[in-house]
């Protein structure tokens, strides 16, 4: 008979079977081809953090602002250009070596370098670099505030997963309970003193417990496959989860009192600091459409050369006599823009004001989110008191009209319903626990608290 460590690995080997079949891709890979890999919680975390889509595509932000950054930082600096031209021309001209009008074909050659940079410009160059730092600012809050919603994942995920173990295992014993109930009916009817009815009722308990047994290890299976999508990994490769010990769930430091958590949250949030920098980037973006009103002004230089196929003098000596510079000073007054300066302001204006908006319906989201969570916290641990004390009484029940049908005093259904209730508040009991050590996770994230380097559990 398979043991049932081994038969759960025959049950991932088939549903990674099915899985491959019907995706039509990853080929299975021979048996014994490919080590199993353990992954821990810490390397769960590592991994999601390098590999999960959402996290990558918010560091692809950060660096795309910083090239926004870089460009507006460069719009300081003068402009540099290098131009050169030739040509070619048929038609009449007076020749001084022939003394007469001829048709002849000229070549001209110029070069020259060109120079610019902008002196004033209203303030609207250092309004659109403010603009592009916010901005920048934002991405990179963004991805922490990323970084911790994965790390939140990966632990809601691992911490499933030992619940889902912990309630295989209380299926488990039960089952046992059920079948060594059964081996007792079974003595009891052949000696005569139950009715054969009860041997039939209590084998349907047993095979009732069987398919909820069944029923919990198809639940673990599928914790496992949401942890395997969270870190995205290769789903036709085999894997194993080290789940971490939830030990002592209901310690640990009490939350602190629901306005404490609320004012450390508004400071703590990063995602706040995000919508904070947006509203900030939204401001200079005014500034920046407004400063076209004023004037423009460049200071321009030029440097610049040229021959032609006209003149007697070498093609050197002539780009040496025609050498020439010009700087220049230019001031560009706005009149009438067609009123594109007003309409720019006017928009940037309700971003801004739309941002501000976003700003403080977050802050009421933040407070809302944490009281929630504190909440929970609360009622989750009143749920595993009650759980506890529900365990108890139920496994005491149990003892008692077990007892009593052996003596038989009791009826077989009144048996199967003490044990329904034992097991039932058995995994009460253990959905409370992890469901405490959840919002204790939840509460942390909500708060801003959570680090995602360093593991909320185990």
């Amino acid at each position: 008979m398979l043991t049932t460590e081994r038969a759960r690995r025959l049950r991932r080997m088939a549903l990674t079977a099915m899985f491959v079949g019907v995706a039509g891709g990853w080929p299975p890979a021979a048996a014994g081809q490919e080590p199993v890999r353990s992954i821990t919680f810490p390397e769960a975390l590592r991994i999601a953090l390098t590999q999960n889509s959402s996290v990558r595509t918010a560091e692809n932000a950060v660096t795309a602002q910083g090239v926004s950054v870089r460009q507006q930082q460069f719009a300081f600096l003068p402009s540099l250009s290098f131009n050169t031209s030739g040509s070619e021309s048929l038609g009449r001209a007076f020749s001084q070596d022939e003394g007469r009008i001829m048709t002849t074909t000229t070549q001209s050659f110029n070069a020259g370098l060109a120079t610019g940079v902008t002196l004033f410009d209203g303030l609207r160059n250092v309004g659109n670099l403010r603009s592009a730092q916010y901005q920048q600012d934002a991405s990179v809050a963004t991805l922490e505030r990323t970084r911790q919603t994965v790390a939140l994942t990966v632990a809601s995920n691992y911490i499933a997963l030992v619940e889902a173990e912990a309630q295989v295992q209380v299926r488990q014993e039960a089952l046992r309970a059920e079948e060594a109930v059964g081996e007792q009916v079974r003595i009891f009817v052949d000696a005569g003193s139950r009715p054969i009815a009860d041997l039939y009722q209590q084998q349907a308990s047993v095979a009732a417990a069987r398919a909820t047994l069944v029923q919990a290890e198809q639940s673990l299976e599928r914790a496992r496959t949401d942890v395997l999508a969270t870190l995205q990994l290769d789903p036709a490769a085999e894997y194993e989860f080290v789940a971490p010990t939830l030990e002592t769930v209901a310690g640990g430091r009490a939350p602190e009192p629901l306005d404490s958590l609320v004012a450390r949250a508004v400071r703590n949030r990063v995602d706040l600091d995000a919508q904070e920098a947006r509203v900030a980037a939204a401001e200079q973006s005014v500034r920046a459409a407004a400063a076209s009103r004023w004037p423009t002004i460049s200071l321009n230089a030029g440097y610049n050369t040229g021959a032609t196929s006209v003149s007697a003098l070498s093609f050197a000596d002539q780009l040496n006599e025609r050498r020439g510079g010009s700087l220049g000073l230019s001031i560009s007054v706005p009149i009438f823009d067609r009123l594109s300066r007003a309409s720019a302001t006017e928009q940037a204006r309700i971003a801004a004001d739309n941002a501000s908006i976003e700003l403080a319906a977050q802050r009421r989201q933040v407070g809302l989110e944490v009281r929630r969570a504190w909440v929970d916290f609360r009622a989750a641990e009143a749920q595993v008191t009650a759980a506890e004390a529900q365990l108890q009484a139920a496994q005491l029940a149990l003892a008692a009209v077990t007892e009593r049908y052996r003596l038989g005093a009791a009826t077989l259904v009144e048996v199967t319903q003490a044990r329904a209730t034992q097991v039932q508040a058995a995994s009460s009991l253990v959905t409370g626990r992890h469901t405490l050590v959840l919002q204790r996770a939840l509460l942390a994230y909500y708060a801003g608290d959570l680090d995602p380097e360093v593991p909320v559990i185990g």
